[in-house]
């Protein structure tokens, strides 16, 4: 059986049939807001920020730090990223390209339900865990314990705050989502992901 089969083309292909371009050009005036809006209060400009599973970078490009580093295994990262962005393709979860201590904020969306088991997870989490000098902003629906489990602890939980899914069926219109930030019930009805915030234990 041959393990070395290039993925890299059936990755590509994978990645350009689920986001066309005018739904990942659409998700950009969302992330725009959301960066803007929530997530940017909670990330130091003078910090690096690692977006592991950056896919097309809508979060690592709209972000304002002082280095920024998106990672991925799709083989088009690198057009995606924005200036100043560091695109890191690879299939290697343990983050080996990244030094240890060296990042102040880790993001992922959408990225561990899509791991093969909880044992994967908490290699990733272990490996954010190694590069971190600070915190980690993480959204998944059952993270505490894994993260507790790899010595985070945590400092701001939101159980439903944004959509399953950006292929939501709801308006992606940037003043909607600016409209739906400010209303928590509004999350309660519509959201499906919790949005966790964890601090490296001392």
């Amino acid at each position: 059986m041959n393990t070395d089969i290039d993925l890299a083309p059936i990755l590509q292909r994978i990645y350009e049939n689920r986001f066309p371009p005018d739904e990942i050009e659409a998700m950009r005036g969302v992330w725009g807001v959301l960066v803007r809006d929530f997530f940017q209060s909670r990330v130091r400009s003078d910090a690096t920020v690692l977006d592991v599973g950056a896919g097309a970078c809508l979060f690592i490009n709209e972000v304002t730090a002082r280095r920024r580093i998106a990672i991925d295994a799709n083989p088009n990262l690198a057009n995606f990223a924005a200036a100043g962005v560091e695109a890191i393709v690879t299939q290697d979860l343990s983050l080996a390209q990244v030094l240890d201590a060296s990042i102040g904020h880790a993001f992922l969306s959408n990225v561990l339900e899509h791991m093969p088991s909880f044992l994967g997870v908490l290699g990733l989490l272990g490996a954010i865990h190694a590069k971190l000098e600070h915190q980690v902003i993480l959204t998944d629906a059952s993270l505490r314990e894994a993260l507790e489990s790899v010595g985070f602890e945590i400092t701001e939980e939101r159980i439903r705050f944004l959509p399953f899914t950006s292929k939501s069926a709801l308006p992606k219109w940037p003043w909607l989502v600016r409209l739906y930030l400010k209303l928590r019930p509004v999350q309660w009805l519509f959201g499906k992901q919790t949005f966790v915030v964890a601090r490296k234990r001392a």
